[in-house]
């Protein structure tokens, strides 16, 4: 049985792993659930899976609920100071980090320790502090797998490992989202309705918007710049607007591995979960789809349509803070327009205002060293962005 454990469990990609699990009960022992806010959820799931210890990091949220899982029997924990006594100081077999954004970065760098195996779904962790985490994953002989359906299909093609010397180059590919088929003209009076209608994937507003501005994949680019040990020139994006086939690997012996599967994130989480043993997955649409496959369609990004492509080229060659101005920069300003503060076309051209500016460009050049480092900037470059956002 299989002891598993999942932080941010009330996310989608949480309540997708718990789906899978529910169809296998009987192979798992869920140790561990953790939420921010979403008590009523977390209790659910609790109850469900007969989980024992729970964490939510919201005062509020903690101390409202506190008496509805004692009630339950299950021990309720307000942050993760306490995982040696939750997990009796023995390493579970699985844990999957789903945390949204730089509030999941403590969390898995704590919980490294205490697992075989970690799948971190969280981008930011990856982008802000892989070498940070790397460190940890070494020192506590922690496997990881990614679970972001691109880089968990480059992870595949490779034969479940992280870096191969045999890799020529990677291509991910973009929907293109809802601008693909726009022109300028329309791009630039876009309606938020228009912006968060993804044509193949179904998600939340953050991340829609940042697959209308290709932000998304940016981050992608540098995640997998990260995670299999690339240089940027290794890697190149394609739009491929079914979004059937998730990346394409090169090798140097001119063979290439294409994996393609359906737009659900239940296939790389299902993956990351059995990946040691071959079980079937069911899922809606079984086979492969040979009308897709006979339509397959690639072209190169139009970066006058999405000029956000351009931070590719102010990218540092290794670790640096830089990264996490640019995520802090983009988070700020996705939420400023999702507010209504801002128009469409104003997020690129306050985002490169600010990575532009001089203090900003100093951070290529610092390492990471603590996450206090990675929050003070996040913090800084937010406050920045009030200053002098152009409305």
């Amino acid at each position: 049985m299989k002891r598993i454990v999942i932080l941010g469990s009330t996310g989608s990609i949480g309540k997708s792993l718990l789906k899978i699990i529910r169809n296998d009960k009987a192979s798992f022992d869920v140790k561990l659930l953790t939420a921010n806010k979403n008590y009523k959820e977390l209790l659910k799931q609790a109850k469900l899976f007969n989980v024992k210890n729970v964490i939510l990091t919201d005062k509020n949220s903690y101390h409202l609920s506190k008496k509805h899982f004692e009630k339950n029997k299950i021990k309720i924990f307000n942050d993760y100071s306490n995982l040696r006594n939750i997990l009796k100081n023995k390493k579970v077999d699985y844990v999957m980090s789903s945390i949204v954004g730089l509030d999941g970065l403590e969390p898995t760098l704590k919980i490294i320790k205490f697992t075989k195996n970690i799948a971190i779904a969280n981008k930011e962790s990856i982008i802000c502090a892989w070498n940070l985490i790397e460190k940890q994953l070494k020192h506590y002989k922690t496997n990881f797998i990614p679970v972001d359906s691109e880089h968990f299909s480059v992870w595949f093609a490779l034969n479940k490992k992280l870096k191969s010397n045999e890799i020529k180059k990677i291509y991910l590919t973009a929907s293109g989202g809802p601008l693909l088929k726009l022109s300028l003209r329309e791009i630039k009076n876009i309606q938020m309705n228009q912006v968060l209608k993804h044509p193949t994937w179904n998600m939340g507003k953050k991340i829609s918007v940042d697959s209308a501005t290709l932000m998304n994949k940016i981050f992608e680019v540098i995640e997998a710049k990260k995670i299999f040990n690339l240089e940027y020139n290794q890697i190149d994006i394609l739009i491929h607007p079914d979004s059937y086939i998730h990346a394409i690997v090169e090798f140097k012996n001119k063979m290439t591995s294409i994996i393609a599967h359906n737009t659900t994130m239940d296939i790389p989480i299902f993956n990351t979960l059995y990946s040691e043993n071959r079980i079937p997955l069911k899922t809606n649409n079984p086979n492969i789809d040979i009308k897709k496959l006979n339509n397959l369609s690639f072209k190169n990004v139009d970066k006058n349509k999405f000029p956000v492509l351009k931070v590719m080229d102010k990218l540092p060659k290794n670790n640096s803070l830089f990264e996490t101005a640019l995520v802090a920069a983009n988070d700020y300003l996705v939420k400023l327009y999702l507010n209504k503060k801002i128009k469409f076309n104003q997020i690129s051209l306050n985002l490169f205002k600010t990575i532009n500016s001089k203090e900003i460009k100093l951070l290529k050049n610092k390492i990471p060293n603590n996450i206090d480092e990675i929050f003070k900037i996040s913090n800084y470059v937010r406050s920045k962005i009030k200053r002098t956002i152009i409305l």
